[in-house]
């Protein structure tokens, strides 16, 4: 029987693929973008730049792990027999992309029958790599990063994000307005895997948002644990399943609010 890998190798690997991916993508970026598409709805858009990316991705992974399985938003999908299972976002953000709004990342994890096990998030447009590994604590560009110390919730910075149909961006809508009174104030990146990085490393205290799938939230949701952070993705008030992060501090007030 194979011995299983180091979770510290598979750190560095998803980090090797995820800066490889971000330099395609920001050639994508400078030439301008090709092979322009919607999936979902007509405001959900991708690109040749996030088919590519995502081929890389594959590339990359298989080529040093080729019995791993494999889950990407493009539709990738590769069946794996080693119990490991690569999740990956090529382009978190396209509509960011696509208008030139430099919040976009590419998020790639691995995860083994508890979850994510290690991971990373570049984000090209800053040169910043966060990585994570299960009890290896998390960082940014090499340096240990901590979610902040917050503990009232009308003190605290939080994120969200809107999905694209126009029902749930409704609802949600209704969500932000009921909660931006007991909070310090609310941002809107555009990017989950950005959001939950950002809450990792002190910049943002709490981010929640309804309808992500696990390539937006698998490699981030391990960042913020590892950083300090709390985390849960559960069935939530807007008939999907909600994902709340945030600095212990604000955690529990912060779920309670938007449940």
């Amino acid at each position: 029987m194979l011995a299983p890998p180091d979770p510290k190798d598979l750190r560095l690997l998803a980090e090797h693929a995820a800066r490889e991916t971000g330099r395609l993508l920001l050639q994508h970026a400078e030439r301008g973008l090709r092979g322009l598409d919607t999936k979902s709805t007509a405001t959900d858009m991708v690109s040749d730049a996030d088919r590519e990316a995502e081929e890389l991705l594959q590339a990359i992974l298989l080529e040093a792990r080729p019995l791993d399985g494999l889950l990407g938003e493009e539709g990738a999908g590769v069946e794996g027999v080693t119990g490991l299972r690569w999740v990956v976002d090529p382009l978190d953000g396209t509509t960011n992309f696509v208008f030139g709004y430099p919040q976009w990342a590419v998020s790639v994890a691995v995860e083994d029958d508890q979850g994510p096990l290690a991971g990373a998030i570049f984000d090209p447009s800053r040169g910043e790599l966060f990585s994570a590994h299960r009890k290896g604590g998390a960082t940014l560009d090499g340096r240990r990063i901590h979610v902040r110390a917050t503990t009232e919730l009308g003190q605290a910075l939080v994120a969200t994000g809107f999905g694209y149909a126009s029902k749930r961006r409704a609802a949600q809508a209704e969500q932000v307005a009921r909660v931006i009174g007991s909070i310090r104030d609310i941002r809107r990146g555009g990017a989950a895997a950005i959001d939950l990085a950002w809450v990792a490393c002190g910049r943002l205290d709490g981010y929640w948002e309804t309808g992500l799938n696990p390539w937006d939230w698998s490699a981030g949701s391990l960042l913020v644990v590892e950083a300090g952070g709390r985390w849960s993705c559960a069935p939530g008030p807007l008939g999907a399943d909600q994902a709340v992060a945030a600095c212990p501090g604000v955690y529990e007030h912060l779920s309670a609010l938007v449940a």
